[in-house]
């Protein structure tokens, strides 16, 4: 059985597609953590993942220090095209939109972020970013631990949100089920689309009418009852918002669009989650991280104007996290190959503008990678504890050190 998909052909040709772990993990009554109130306003996280592995160094491009252009005879970005920030970093030329939000002080760069023992595989250390648990496999996401203990109402179907097509693992809890919205007219539950097989298949389930037993028909039936419900109401209590600014017509805008609706409409969502890329660039980097920085600089800055435009700008934090950097020195592709650390953004809300945590040396480096310096569950605690004024024990395992970019 695939982790986050349930296929019931045999009863009704519909499949529902949830968390797995959600659904078995309720259905054996495991106990949640431990409740506590909600944070009592209505601050909201997106968190927008640059799947594949971002290049960092290309991205913070570190120009005043020569042997960044000695690893990247052909990758490396010349000095005067770079957008400075001070004598040894700036950002990448695409990034432009975002530079005027840095120098605005609404920008956040934290520099040289990891954890230990780093793993080059995409799917592990995807898991790893996602579920904030380096040393062992976890079963649940570090923002579905956050759900879970937040206080929240669980009745409502959008305390938080993926704007993708498959729910990610950060998203998944104990309690709390999360919808996947690739988008807005195409979400709804996965089937043949037949009112008579959905009557059929809640007949079956709630009437107990099925040749076999199982613990998880309850918790089938309450998560089929969600995405159908979900998918009627979401368009409703969205429909009054009126968009505010110019979206770029790519994927990234068209879901950050949907995400200021969510967040203007003031439902109660608290996490949403968005997916752009793929930046996996083994070979020729330049044009594919340029078009897909570009993109985010961009849909951040339409974002951001438009909940302005709302008075929502300082509701919303903006965190970005890839699940690494890439190597140092560019490879015989002009690309570069899987590496370790990279820099993440935190836009808006309280954010103090402004570099956190020392660029990585180009000196040091572990067989051709970056030696991180700030750990990822230090960021996710500042995030945690700062931003949505949760404890981060329960969620985030061991104690970190504040990032001090949130007031």
């Amino acid at each position: 059985m695939q982790r986050s998909r349930f296929l019931l052909g045999a009863l009704s040709g519909l499949t529902v597609v949830g968390s797995t772990d959600s659904i078995f993990s309720r259905a054996l009554a495991q106990s949640p953590l431990p409740g506590l109130p909600g944070a009592g306003d209505d601050r909201v996280l997106i968190v927008i993942n640059f799947q594949g592995g971002n290049d960092g160094l290309n991205t913070v491009v570190p120009h005043g220090l020569r042997s960044y252009y000695n690893y990247r005879p052909t990758l490396g970005i010349a000095p005067n095209d770079v957008l400075q920030i001070d004598k040894t970093v700036g950002l990448n030329p695409a990034l432009k939109p975002l530079k005027t939000m840095y120098d605005a002080g609404n920008v956040a760069i934290v520099q040289n972020v990891g954890y230990p023992q780093p793993d080059h595989s995409h799917f592990r250390s995807t898991e790893i970013w996602q579920t904030a648990a380096p040393e062992k496999y976890e079963h649940t996401g570090w923002l579905g631990r956050y759900l879970d203990s937040a206080g929240l109402d669980e009745k409502n179907l959008f305390n938080g949100v993926a704007l993708a097509q498959v729910l990610p693992e950060a998203l998944i809890g104990r309690n709390i089920d999360v919808p996947a919205i690739a988008q807005l007219g195409g979400y709804g539950l996965t089937s043949d689309k037949s009112a008579t097989s959905r009557a059929a298949f809640n007949s079956i389930i709630k009437d107990g009418d099925v040749p076999f037993k199982s613990p998880y028909l309850a918790a089938v039936a309450e998560i089929e009852d969600h995405a159908q419900r979900g998918s009627e109401e979401l368009p409703k209590l969205i429909a009054g918002y009126k968009t505010s600014a110019n979206y770029p017509a790519t994927q990234l805008g068209r879901s950050l669009a949907l995400a200021a609706q969510i967040v203007g409409s003031k439902i109660g969502t608290r996490v949403l989650y968005i997916q752009h890329g793929s930046f996996d660039t083994h070979v020729a980097q330049k044009g594919v991280q340029d078009r897909l920085l570009g993109e985010f600089a961009n849909a951040i800055e339409a974002f951001y104007t438009d909940l302005a435009a709302h008075g929502n700008d300082k509701r919303v934090l903006t965190m970005t996290f890839s699940e690494f950097g890439r190597r140092v020195g560019e490879n015989a592709s002009r690309g570069t190959d899987h590496g370790t650390a990279a820099p993440l953004f935190l836009i808006g809300g309280n954010v103090k503008g402004g570099l956190y945590g020392d660029y990585p040396s180009l000196d040091t480096l572990d067989a051709g990678d970056l030696r991180y310096s700030v750990d990822f569950r230090s960021v996710y605690t500042t995030v945690l504890e700062k931003w949505l004024q949760r404890p981060a024990a329960g969620v985030v395992a061991g104690t970190f050190p504040l990032v001090s970019a949130l007031g």
